[in-house]
């Protein structure tokens, strides 16, 4: 009975975990310089968010909960970094955190509609977002391995962008119908 109760609650915490966790992210990534002291902190709520799980009140919006604990994750990721000020506001970042819990549905969607157009990009146009955000390669250092400068690297990223808006926005169009 007692491991039955454990696999639902393990159960639970996934789902609602992986509704939040885009949120969370981005919340995260919006906080923190770069990208890989963000992964760092997003894991770091993901633990917390584990291991207090037993204090949500399931009466409340998980994800509310979750950037609660994020906004304390990012908090500690500066006082270790030996920063005091915090890249944003306190304020700024409940601001950041409302806004984001109230668009959270929207977001789901979106992501799925940005999955759907990076698969329609040419391998080429994919590496090199890969290279820029998932890498966090400087525009210098993807220009140099691509054989090029950091402004055509520049604009390659700015028509790869655009044709994702465009495409993200017929995708969710699409959904609306």
């Amino acid at each position: 009975m007692h491991d039955e109760h454990e696999l639902d609650t393990r159960e639970r915490l996934t789902r609602l975990w992986l509704a939040a966790e885009p949120t969370v992210s981005a919340y995260v990534f919006a906080s923190v310089r770069t990208v890989h002291d963000a992964e760092d902190v997003v894991q770091q709520v993901a633990l917390t968010i584990a291991r207090r799980f037993e204090e949500y009140d399931g009466t409340r919006p998980f994800v509310a909960w979750a950037l609660w604990l994020a906004k304390s994750r990012i908090a500690d990721h500066y006082r270790k970094q030996g920063r005091a000020r915090l890249v944003f506001s306190e304020t700024m970042l409940d601001q950041l955190a409302e806004a984001l819990s109230q668009r959270q549905p929207q977001r789901g969607a979106r992501q799925e509609a940005l999955e759907r157009c990076l698969e329609k990009l040419p391998e080429k146009s994919r590496q090199l977002l890969e290279r820029r955000y998932e890498d966090g390669s400087s525009m210098e250092v993807v220009a140099e391995a691509l054989n090029s400068t950091a402004a055509s690297v520049r604009v390659m990223l700015f028509r790869i962008r655009n044709l994702l808006s465009e495409c993200i926005a017929t995708e969710l169009a699409k959904e609306n119908r």
